[in-house]
This record gives structure tokens, C-alpha cells and sequence, in this order.
């Protein structure tokens, strides 16, 4: 499970709005601060890059399906027709889940086909897609 930015946001709220126990002071809880504060700071990465992040993937998986429709069929044509209308992160997510699907299947295609070059060249958009979707780790304080 790949959990959102909101359930990320959500669960640091919960997780910093209960009273810890006595029994939870001293390293944990400054361990549990620490935890909350670097998934804070990958969540502000991803609130940052995310969006666009997933506006061009989406583009990109679109434009490889529609490439491949003539050879491997139609239905990866209606895949890749249309275009991002809703920013939100969560209707960026449905449509890229769906077109992610389309590019799976079509992958599997090729790879059955023996197309080499069209396989190289979802390989190579696998590896721009979780370029686009990196986030950096700071440094550690300490370390």
C-alpha cells in the first residue's frame, strides 16, 4: 500500500494529537517526533512535485498508449484518449492507476510479441516514472 499525502498528513495529526503515556517519554517519544517530522518533510516533497509529477506521467503513459494502439489494438487507443481535467491528487491518482493498468497490459503484449524496441521503451518510461515520483531523505541530525 502506497498511502496519499492526506493519509500521511492525517496519521502525523493523529499520531501527535493524542497525550502520550508517561511511560512513552524520553526515547520514544523523541523518536516518534522524529518519525513525524520526516515523514512531514517527504510529505511536503511530495505536495510540492507531486501533482505535476502525476500530470506528466499521465501524459506519458497516454502517449505510449495511443503509439501502440495500431499495432496491439484499439483498446489501448480508447486508454490513452483524453487528458487530466481534474488536479486534485486523488482524481491524478484514479486516472493513473487506470492508465498504470493499460501500460501493464500492454507491456505484457509486447513482451509476448517479442517487440524489443517497444519494450525498451516502456522500460525506459518505468524508469522516468519513479524518477518523477523520487523523494530525497535529508540528511539525518547526528549522522
Amino acid at each position: 500500500m502506497t498511502p496519499s499525502l492526506p493519509d500521511i498528513l492525517v496519521g502525523n495529526f493523529l499520531c501527535m494529537a493524542e497525550p502520550p503515556p508517561p511511560e512513552s517519554a524520553g526515547e520514544f517519544m523523541a523518536g516518534k517526533v522524529g518519525v513525524v517530522a520526516l515523514l512531514s518533510l517527504l510529505a511536503a516533497q511530495e505536495a510540492e512535485r507531486g501533482p505535476s509529477a502525476r500530470v506528466w506521467e499521465n501524459a506519458a503513459i497516454r502517449a505510449v498508449l495511443t503509439d501502440a494502439a495500431e499495432a496491439y489494438g484499439d483498446a489501448f487507443a480508447e486508454a490513452g484518449a483524453g487528458v487530466d481535467t481534474d488536479f486534485t491528487l486523488g482524481a491524478l491518482d484514479r486516472a493513473n492507476a487506470a492508465l498504470r493498468r493499460s501500460l501493464i497490459a500492454l507491456h505484457e503484449a509486447v513482451e509476448t510479441a517479442g517487440d524489443v524496441v517497444r519494450d525498451h521503451a516502456i522500460l525506459r518510461l518505468y524508469g522516468q516514472m519513479a524518477d518523477a515520483r523520487r523523494l530525497d531523505m535529508p540528511p539525518l541530525p547526528g549522522r
